[in-house]
């Protein structure tokens, strides 16, 4: 089995997310999510699992790299993320005096952090402020993480589920340089594609009418700025079916007859948290 490579460090939401999707292969952190898209070019063997967007904040604002890479999209999990107030063993709440975290996960818990006069520290992830705290054997000092960076640096939970929403999820792309494909059957599937339109008036609103004419749902449409430019876009696209289903086949071709550039980046089935978040 060969290497997954994520963003961040041990114990962060990714890693988590890795051992949950496949717990016997080797998992390897990265510094930087372009570090991440960059091994997984060059090596057919290995994976990456890249967040792709979240339930309360919106996209984490990997595209560009989705866009540069064209990497295949094997499939998509969702990852339930229960932040949790981490510090040095022994210490109380009312010995805190700063938090440290990703900017995602002090805005997602933001109501404990006023609610209880903590200074925000804005850091790369969550799990790397996990390990600076342990470092600093400072009670006055805590991170927002995971359970796992708990266990991993030796934090204590001070509490449990400090969010602002319940039932937060990060859906989590898993990717690679091999292009694979699940074979149709009575399931339901997401298909990802990106593509350039050709420059004429209304070319997006005529670009999707063969979804509609054909009954397929799209799930995600989104606009992204092609380098240098400002008047010209990529769309990264999700549609509800399988590329080989004939509904989508032709909706896919009427597409194509309006585009520059079109890319299939996967077909994969559909994660079954989806329908749990609906």
């Amino acid at each position: 089995m060969g290497k997954i490579f994520f963003q961040g460090t041990f114990g962060a939401y990714s890693h988590l997310a890795a051992l949950s999707i496949e717990p016997k292969a080797e998992i390897v952190p990265c510094k930087t999510f372009d570090e991440c898209f960059l091994k997984a070019s060059k090596d057919t063997n290995s994976k990456i699992i890249i967040p792709e967007s979240n339930r309360i904040t919106g996209n984490i604002g990997i595209e560009y790299l989705v866009f540069q890479y064209r990497l295949n999209i094997y499939a998509e999990y969702f990852q339930k993320i229960e932040h949790n107030l981490l510090s040095i063993p022994g210490a109380k709440i009312s010995d805190l005096r700063e938090v440290y975290s990703h900017a995602q996960a002090l805005s997602q818990c933001s109501k404990f952090i006023r609610s209880n006069k903590l200074v925000e520290h804005v850091s790369a992830d969550t799990a790397g402020s996990a390990e600076m705290v342990s470092k600093t054997g400072d009670k006055s000092k805590a991170a927002i993480a995971s359970t796992l960076s708990a266990k991993t640096y030796g934090l204590e939970i001070i509490q449990k589920n400090i969010e602002n929403e319940k039932g937060n999820l990060t859906r989590f792309l898993v990717m690679g340089k091999n292009i694979s494909q699940p074979e149709l059957k009575d399931k339901k599937y997401i298909t990802s594609f990106l593509f350039k339109l050709k420059s004429k008036p209304a070319a997006l609103y005529q670009s999707l009418g063969g979804f509609a004419i054909n009954g397929v749902n799209l799930t995600k449409l989104q606009s992204y700025p092609e380098k240098n430019s400002f008047d010209s876009f990529f769309f990264l696209c999700d549609l509800d079916g399988h590329i080989e289903d004939p509904k989508v086949q032709k909706s896919l071709e009427e597409l194509g007859l309006h585009c520059q550039d079109f890319h299939v980046l996967g077909v994969f089935e559909a994660d079954k948290r989806r329908e749990m978040n609906k």
